[in-house]
């Protein structure tokens, strides 16, 4: 093949590309309202145990919600559906980010709690399929990915809105070794997709009484996307004449989060994809580890909540799946509460996290036999939720 036809045949996939966009942002443009879940008589809620560690993990998120939902479940107000086939094998078998059957179940819930899964990369031996979450984001149109992190005793508080259907990650799968000297993927910012989750992000700030959005961009350098984003933050910032936006470029972004002095100034943090994800496993880590932090994956009509991390495939190998830690899949069951109208309930399952995790820590979980098992913690926190005391014991320790 000459350089010429190769050319000619990167430039016809990018046509494809610019197609399917097209139709997708007219599609985000004509776009509904948000589910009412305080409308619905039945709220059916999806567990995906997905692939390595996630069916142990998600396990104990599913234990933990049945416990805390018990009268919703018995009046029939809420039903849990069991859905299985999100593992590697499965999606290989069909070479789809998400099989149809599967898919085609996850449709007939109104929110998911997922495991982590598998996302093959070059030379692993997998097919390239795109990572699950990815398929699920753009097949529901989970625009927007909510991960909270909170330090009580370092007065942080943040809550970050990471773009979820766009960027790098949306065509990630799509690009194209255009010779055998080079390869080219595709990042992709819209007007409409820049604009909802931004504005979500300060009407999250309205809602909460919070008082600063920062936007993260690498506007002075990347300025066609990233400088579309920030200007749309510029428009939008206009609604909202009570709260303060700034922007930040996000390798200043990453250093300021551990900036002992300046960090607790930040609050509602908004960002396209790729530094989303990025920012957030920082983040994350400075909380307790990436083990410690979930997702919500917020669209109109479906939301899916999450673990933030792998699939650790090592500890299934080592027969220690049992002993990985399910923090993370119960922060994420704590936000689907307060996203379908328990907000208390949700409240208390982070603060419970906290008091065992950060402050009290009367069992420990250290992904081996060394300590307690996921089962054994998830039984810790449920009774943590249930302690009449909590709200007190948690403003002792955190020194609210």
């Amino acid at each position: 093949m000459t350089d010429q036809s190769a050319i000619e045949r990167a430039k016809a996939h990018f046509g494809e590309i610019l197609e399917q966009q097209i139709s997708r942002i007219e599609a985000v443009k004509n776009e509904g309202d948000f589910i009412d879940y305080r409308s619905l008589d039945r709220i059916v809620i999806g567990i995906i145990g997905g692939d390595g560690i996630g069916p142990a993990i998600t396990e104990v998120g599913h234990r933990v919600l049945r416990s805390l939902l018990k009268d919703e479940v018995d009046s029939g107000r809420v039903v849990f559906k069991i859905i299985e086939g999100l593992t590697i094998e499965n999606r290989a078998k069909h070479m789809q980010a998400i099989p149809d059957e599967v898919l085609a179940e996850i449709k007939q819930c109104h929110v998911t709690l997922k495991g982590p899964t598998t996302t093959p990369e070059k030379g692993d031996g997998w097919p390239n399929i795109e990572s699950a979450n990815v398929g699920m984001r753009k097949a529901l149109d989970l625009f927007a990915n909510v991960r909270p992190v909170r330090v009580p005793s370092e007065n942080i508080d943040w809550m970050f809105y990471r773009e979820n259907t766009e960027d790098l990650y949306a065509l990630g799968s799509q690009g194209i070794d255009v010779t055998d000297d080079f390869s080219i993927d595709f990042r992709l910012i819209s007007t409409p997709g820049s604009e909802r989750i931004i504005r979500a992000a300060f009407e999250y700030a309205k809602s909460a009484g919070k008082t600063r959005v920062t936007v993260v961009t690498k506007a002075n350098i990347v300025k066609s996307g990233d400088g579309r984003f920030l200007q749309v933050a510029e428009r939008v910032a206009k609604d909202y004449p009570d709260i303060e936006w700034d922007s930040w470029y996000i390798d200043i972004m990453t250093a300021k989060l551990l900036d002992k002095a300046r960090r607790s100034d930040f609050q509602v943090m908004v960002m396209p994809n790729l530094y989303g994800d990025i920012l957030t496993d920082e983040a994350a880590e400075i909380q307790g580890g990436v083990g410690t932090a979930g997702s919500a994956n917020i669209g109109k009509k479906y939301s899916m909540f999450e673990a933030i991390h792998g699939s650790a495939p090592r500890m299934v190998k080592e027969g220690r799946a049992q002993y990985a830690d399910p923090s993370s899949v119960l922060k994420a069951a704590g936000l689907m509460l307060t996203h379908i109208g328990f907000p208390d309930l949700g409240n208390r399952v982070d603060m419970a996290l906290e008091v065992c995790g950060q402050y009290e820590r009367k069992i420990k979980i250290t992904g081996r036999d060394t300590g307690c098992t996921g089962q054994e913690y998830g039984q810790y926190v449920l009774d943590t939720v249930a302690d009449p005391d909590l709200d007190s014991k948690w403003k002792s320790y955190a020194g609210a």
